[in-house]
Order: structure tokens, then C-alpha cells, then sequence
């Protein structure tokens, strides 16, 4: 048995909601293993196989289970497929389908939703841990947002910024700022990179800072940002 599906068969049973960290280590198991995906229709590499469903609190969920000895328990009677945890977690994200593991198992197994597989598709260091708690940020950073605005004004790429405080589930709270470019090129992210390397000098001290991009359509904070901030720059 390789290491990360030992992590995942041993922590399965122990997460719960109070218990971010355990959940962040099997996060960290499902990207470097594998899973058995429980195919509906068809068998493995068919160009029409179906993956089955599975809905809960209106979101679905594609099942799997995480062994042999799991797919043997589950007596699941028709096809399946065994697929890496970060490709199966790219494939499914994009359309907002979660992952369901060992539904069979007692207690009816847990589901990964959509946004954690977004994390383990682009990188669990990358992204903040869930659930977020987002709120406007009250931290004294007048120096910086002076100082941001000034070079956004010089950046015409730039379209708007925004701002909130993420406080994730693990780790650090930070302030991130929202980015709205005219175009999505390389070289407008370019140029906003240079912009923000310029404006962090004036960061406070000890002041974590993030930026996220307005037209990530998966990004939650993004979200959260279009939804519930006004932005603080307004390109005239």
C-alpha cells in the first residue's frame, strides 16, 4: 500500500468539522494518490463512460472508493476506473462536481466539494484552506492603499481594485486585493505584477498580502469580492 493511500484509509474515519488540519492532510493524501472511480455506464477509456452521481444539500458528487478492499466492501457491480486524485480533481472541478469517497463505508463516507478539488488541482500551497471567512478588512494599511492606488493609476491595464480579509481555515489571515485588468494577456498580468511589487513596499510590517484575479470564475474570494466589496480604484 503506498504511503498517501494509507494516509487516506487512516484519516478518513478521524476528520470532522473540527479538525481542519486532519481534512488538509487527506487533501494532501487524495493529491498524491489515487481513487476508484465507480463508472455507471460504459468501462474505462470509453469515449461515452459515465462516472455515477451522487447529490447531497443540492451539490453532486461523483462516488469513489479508496482501495481494492473498498471497492470489494462497496459491491459495486458494474465497471471502474482508477484515476490520480489531482486528475480527477481537475476533471470534475470545472463543473462544479464534488468528489464523494467510500459511500458505502459507515456514516456514508465523505464528500470533497468542488472548491477543495480546485485546491488540489492548482496546488494546496497555492490556494487558501476552506471554509473561508471573509469580511471587509479593518487592519490600518493607509499607507499601502495610498500608495497602491498611485501606481494603479500608472498601470492602464488596470481596471478596479478591491479588497477583503481572509481568515482560512489553517494558517494565516491576509488581505487580499482583487484585481480587474482590461485584458487577461501576459502582459497585462505583467504589468500588474510589476505594479503590485512596487506598491508592497509600503505594506505594514507583519501585514500579510494576496491578490486574487476578479475573472477567476472557481476563486472564492473572488467571488466574495464581486459579490460584497466596492471597489477602492476605479480606473477613469
Amino acid at each position: 500500500m503506498s504511503a498517501a493511500r494509507r494516509a487516506i484509509e487512516e484519516l478518513l474515519p478521524r476528520v470532522t468539522a473540527g479538525r481542519p488540519d486532519l481534512y488538509e492532510r487527506l487533501l494532501a493524501g487524495l493529491a498524491g494518490g489515487e481513487v476508484w472511480m465507480l463508472l455507471w455506464h460504459g468501462r474505462p477509456g470509453d469515449p461515452d463512460a459515465q462516472y455515477g452521481s451522487v447529490e447531497v444539500a443540492g451539490h453532486g458528487y461523483a462516488p469513489a472508493v479508496t482501495s481494492p478492499a473498498a471497492l470489494a466492501a462497496s459491491g459495486w457491480p458494474r465497471d471502474h476506473e482508477v484515476i490520480g486524485g489531482r486528475d480527477i480533481a481537475a476533471a470534475l472541478y470545472p463543473d462544479h462536481w464534488g468528489l464523494w469517497l467510500n459511500p458505502h463505508a459507515p456514516g456514508g463516507g465523505l464528500g470533497v466539494p468542488w472548491a477543495d478539488l480546485r485546491r488540489i488541482a492548482g496546488g494546496l500551497d497555492r490556494l487558501p484552506a476552506g471554509p473561508l471567512v471573509i469580511t471587509e478588512p479593518a487592519v490600518p494599511a493607509g499607507p499601502f492603499y495610498r500608495r497602491l492606488t498611485a501606481e494603479a493609476r500608472r498601470t492602464p491595464v488596470l481596471r478596479s481594485l478591491r479588497r477583503g480579509w481572509v481568515r482560512p481555515a489553517v494558517g494565516a489571515a491576509y488581505l487580499v486585493i482583487g484585481l480587474e485588468v482590461n485584458d487577461p494577456g501576459e502582459a497585462a498580468a505583467e504589468a500588474v505584477r510589476r505594479m503590485m511589487a512596487r506598491a508592497v513596499e509600503a505594506v505594514p510590517a507583519g501585514l500579510a498580502v494576496a491578490t486574487v484575479a476578479m475573472a477567476d470564475a472557481y476563486d472564492p474570494v473572488a467571488m466574495w469580492l464581486r459579490a460584497r466589496a466596492r471597489p477602492f480604484y476605479t480606473a477613469s
